[in-house]
């Protein structure tokens, strides 16, 4: 601690950097715990996969548009009253969705959805609050090292990604090779309320703490001067390239377990692949530090975008678990520095910014990954599946494909119908299940019967279209994978590009308050 007081830090510096780490964490460990649980809401309540995908989608571009506003109005209103705003929040979402089966019991399943779709909505928005305040609060705290604090501070992510992943497959239920259950599942109430452990702890931590103000607001910068920042030319490429590291980190990390499961043809070893690279960005991000200290932020900047090209083009060819491996680290050890090293970066190059800066880079990237991400990687899995299945085996891409096109921007393909496909994978096992339950609640879905009424004539060729099915799905994801790698490719070359300007320059600096104000041209004094 007396290291950074020297750096400029407050006495409770570390203290609240933790409490940012905890809330971080809780983001992680909710989101990835709502994953695992998803096989138990579907039986309690009877849910389709298109309910469930509704419910765990509440709120994804929210968050984004919840960083943007709230960065807007954190210095007015204060960081520790946004914080508690947070943490109310957190807990109401989960009172509110632990009491999905009351209100199932009560008024049924439309009840109980909406019970679970406001708690996720709630918990992004608590999130989202959380995300737009730690970040220039780590950054007013450690004025002097802001790529390494920022590093530490999202090392919480991907801890809580573990943290949620393992508990996930610690819990889940255990089938027999006759497919009875060996183990139950634990209550998913249960999982479910695990993240509110590390939302108990920023809240102690964070009690009684005094805030400081962003940079900015602390230098007497009104709110037009920080907004000015976002129209500096340096400014607007770097929201562009960071639009393109939400795109690509978020946006792929949306898929990579579902590809790499199935490229291994487990979706068990996808999930253990995904908590392995997890924990090496965990562990590599408390060592940002002495990186940046070498090659500088643009330095680690570049090289991260070419091995996350190199990893993700890796990713797409491979075809064993070995090489899924080692594709996938080299894919992690990209990936891993580069949404808070771009945070690092805007705020030492436009500190006049204050929360409003990083607010927008983080919003920016939030979306892109919402907006553009997931679905144009989803896009490109349809585009390239359907294209190989109906080229290799016609018969079976008639069998299997959607019933409507798949729309991206202005493109548009005929994919693989998901619901198809999944009855095809698991031999119409869940399509009973449902059926079951339809018939002892006396109840009927016209998709449902659909469904039945196709597989009852497709069943038969089911020996020979499982395997084309299961090869253009895997083709479609690869194929997703090597052209996400372009992406990173363009990342490392503007990178590049900034690099020989600022060289040009006199080379890459932090812009400090106490300098003159930056110019809108560089971010340079």
């Amino acid at each position: 601690m007396s290291n950074d007081n020297h750096n400029g830090a407050a006495p409770n510096a570390k203290r609240l950097l933790w409490a940012g780490f905890m809330a971080i964490l809780a983001a992680g460990v909710g989101f990835s715990v709502r994953g695992g649980i998803l096989g138990q809401w579907a039986e309690e309540f009877g849910f389709t996969m298109t309910e469930l995908g509704a419910i765990t989608g509440g709120g994804l571009t929210g968050f984004g548009i919840i960083i943007i506003v709230t960065s807007l109005v954190a210095d007015k209103i204060g960081y520790g009253k946004l914080m508690a705003l947070a943490f109310v929040l957190h807990f109401i979402s989960a009172l509110i969705t632990l009491a999905a089966p009351l209100a199932y019991t009560s008024s049924g399943k439309d009840a109980a959805f909406w019970c679970l779709t406001v708690g996720m909505f709630l918990f992004s928005v608590g999130n989202g609050l959380c995300e737009a305040v730690v970040n220039p609060l780590t950054a007013a705290l450690f004025p002097k090292n802001k790529t390494h604090y920022l590093n530490i501070l999202h090392a919480g992510w991907p801890a809580g990604l573990v943290v949620g992943g393992l508990a996930s497959a610690l819990m889940a239920a255990t089938i027999g090779d006759d497919g009875t259950v060996v183990k139950q599942a634990v209550d998913w109430k249960i999982q479910m309320s695990l993240f509110l452990i590390p939302v108990v702890f920023y809240g102690a931590m964070l009690l009684g703490q005094k805030f400081p103000k962003s940079e900015a607001a602390a230098a007497g910068a009104t709110m037009a001067e920080m907004i000015g920042t976002l129209f500096a030319p340096l400014m607007l490429v770097l929201l562009l390239i960071h639009a393109m590291v939400g795109y690509v980190e978020l946006g792929t990390d949306s898929w990579i377990a579902k590809i790499t499961g199935s490229i291994m043809a487990s979706p068990a070893k996808g999930l253990s692949l995904f908590v392995y690279t997890s924990t090496l960005m965990f562990l590599l991000r408390f060592v940002a530090g002495p990186i940046v200290h070498k090659i500088s932020p643009l330095g680690l900047l570049c090289l991260s975008g070419v091995l996350g090209a190199i990893g993700l083009t890796m990713l797409g060819s491979a075809s064993t678990v070995a090489a899924c491996v080692i594709a996938a680290t080299v894919y992690a050890l990209g990936k891993t520095f580069l949404w808070p090293t771009m945070l690092a970066v805007v705020s030492e190059r436009f500190p006049r910014g204050g929360a409003v800066s990083i607010g927008m880079l983080g919003g920016v990237g939030m979306l892109s990954a919402g907006l553009l991400g997931g679905p144009a990687i989803g896009f490109k899995q349809d585009y390239n599946a359907s294209s190989e299945l109906e080229a290799k085996a016609p018969e079976t891409y008639d069998r299997y494909k959607a019933d409507e096109p798949s729309h991206f921007l202005s493109f548009s393909t005929v994919g693989l119908n998901g619901a198809k496909v999944g009855v095809l994978e698991d031999g119409g096992k869940e399509l009973n299940r449902v059926g079951e339950l339809l018939k002892s609640e006396n109840r009927e879905d016209p998709n449902h019967a659909k469904l039945a009424e196709w597989w009852a004539n497709a069943e038969e060729h089911a020996r020979e279209d499982k395997p084309e099915v299961q090869h253009a799905t895997i083709y479609g994801g690869q194929m997703a994978l090597k052209y996400t790698a372009y992406v990173p490719a363009m990342m490392a070359v503007l990178y590049l590009c900034l690099i020989i300007g600022f060289k040009m320059a006199g080379g890459y600096k932090p812009v400090h308050l106490d300098e003159a104000p930056e110019s809108l041209g560089t971010g340079e004094s």
